[in-house]
């Protein structure tokens, strides 16, 4: 053991170790819950204090792994919690759950460091009005608009264009509402976040971007803590530069992982399946420091991983409470050729109401989704008996709700080296306006797939012909 009169009074000393779990005595004064503390050859292993077990000793979960960590080893506090660096040279940039710069660049200069543990707004400095988020993307802002400074939910299984669709948001986001777009990968896998890079920055959106990974290959005390950085990094373009922000987790369920594994690890008794006693707590004080302030709003886009497709699951359970809006993205539709894929009968959002969206488009959205009900229900009678068998009525709504499809696709512009097809913004109302002439029947005459691929509705009208008279 290391003689402790010589030891500095703000050390410690290791006296177990099981795993991530470590316990440091120290003789002098304890530090806080959260604190960081340095141990290790050359001080390299990161642990944070989770519990003070009584008036001498803490117990620690390892941010970094623990191999070569030893009883009697020496432990330094470092003065306070995990720190994060935020700044406008951390735009462009990779970071780790440190802080590291891990896309094989210098250090970012000129950057302060702000602690990763910050409470949420005040209700004082919460906005009062609440207000859509247009993403340009016409299928989203029609029939499931998105909260400025809310939260809502990516739903999808891999290769039905959740990463496209992510990217095309982070585009629009710059182009739209020059904000800034922060994307936090949750026990991302290392292939998943290199492409990740290498695809944005091929999209031109790398510029107003920041990237901060907690690696599958990580402890969980890492993984548990990298949605705080991320959250730290927005705080300070929301509130310091006055910007708005677009977050994008991926994927929030495995924060609840980690949040399960570091509970595990620390003896708590679990609650129902599994989960830990701090569930709701734990991602109630992630969730609500995403937030519309008058200084800006930080809107986040959270890809949801729901266990063996159970929707009564505590994670699941706990994470919908807090969703705005859900986006549900179909292979199916994906097969089809419409993209994107989302399913415009499986997504929804609490923003669709009169009082909010204006009482147009809130007819107009219902009128869409009746005529979608209505297709989806017939199908099953055009598999069997053929088209010819439906009455002038059911006609008339497959009709519709196969033009409706087609105009709700659009070209994308983070696609546009794929498919050839200059990218396509299109706003609200001329995404309404063209809902709103297909359900009045005045594309009847025009062939589906003039409908396909295309932004406002008037370019599906040849350049010679006018608009049509209503039929």
């Amino acid at each position: 053991m290391m003689d402790r009169k010589n030891a500095p009074p703000h050390s410690g000393t290791v006296i177990a170790i099981r795993g991530s779990v470590v316990d440091v005595l120290f003789a002098m004064q304890l530090p806080p819950i959260r604190s960081l503390l340095t141990t290790g050859h050359q001080h390299q292993i990161l642990i944070e204090v989770f519990s003070q077990l009584d008036e001498h000793r803490v117990r620690c979960i390892a941010l970094t792994p623990t191999q070569g960590l030893a009883r009697g080893m020496l432990v330094e506090h470092s003065g306070g919690p995990l720190l994060t660096p935020v700044g406008k040279t951390i735009l462009s940039r990779m970071f780790d759950v440190f802080g590291n710069a891990i896309d094989h660049k210098a250090p970012p200069i000129g950057t302060q460091w702000r602690s990763v543990h910050n409470e949420p707004p005040t209700i004082a400095q919460l906005a009062t009005q609440t207000q859509v988020f247009e993403t340009g993307i016409k299928v989203i802002d029609v029939l499931m608009p998105l909260e400025r400074g809310g939260k809502a939910g990516l739903f999808g299984g891999a290769g039905v264009g959740k990463t496209v669709l992510l990217t095309e948001m982070i585009h629009n986001m710059v182009g739209q509402h020059a904000g800034v777009s922060i994307f936090c990968g949750i026990g991302e896998r290392c292939r998943e976040g290199e492409e990740l890079y290498r695809e944005m920055k091929t999209a031109g959106v790398l510029d107003n971007m920041v990237m901060v990974f907690g690696q599958m290959n990580e402890p969980p005390g890492a993984r548990f803590r990298v949605g705080h950085a991320a959250l730290t990094m927005a705080e300070y373009f929301r509130d310091d530069e006055h910007r708005d922000v677009l977050l994008l987790i991926d994927n929030i369920f495995r924060f609840i992982q980690a949040g399960m594994e570091v509970s595990g690890l620390m003896g708590q008794m679990p609650a129902r399946l599994g989960y830990q006693p701090t569930l709701g707590t734990e991602l109630s004080q992630l969730e609500d420091r995403i937030a519309n302030t008058d200084n800006g709003a930080i809107t986040s886009i959270q890809a949801v991983y729901v266990p063996a497709d159970d929707f009564t699951d505590p994670a699941a359970v706990h994470t919908f409470s807090h969703l705005s809006a859900s986006i549900v993205l179909s292979r199916k539709r994906a097969s089809e050729g419409l993209y994107p894929a989302i399913d415009p009968l499986q997504s929804s959002s609490k923003m669709a109401t009169p009082s909010i969206i204006g009482r147009r488009h809130y007819d107009l959205a219902q009128k869409i989704r009746n005529t979608l009900a209505q297709y989806a229900e017939l199908k099953d009678i055009i598999a069997m008996l053929g088209m010819e068998q439906l009455s002038p009525a059911d006609h008339k709504v497959v009709a519709r709700a196969r033009r409706l499809e087609r105009f709700f696709t659009q070209p994308f512009f983070t696609t546009e080296q794929f498919t050839s097809m200059p990218g396509k913004l299109v706003s609200l109302d001329d995404a309404l306006d063209g809902c709103e002439r297909i359900l009045h029947d005045e594309f009847k005459g025009y062939p589906e797939s003039a409908l396909y691929m295309i932004g406002s509705i008037d370019e599906a009208i040849p350049p010679k012909s006018g608009r049509i008279n209503s039929q």
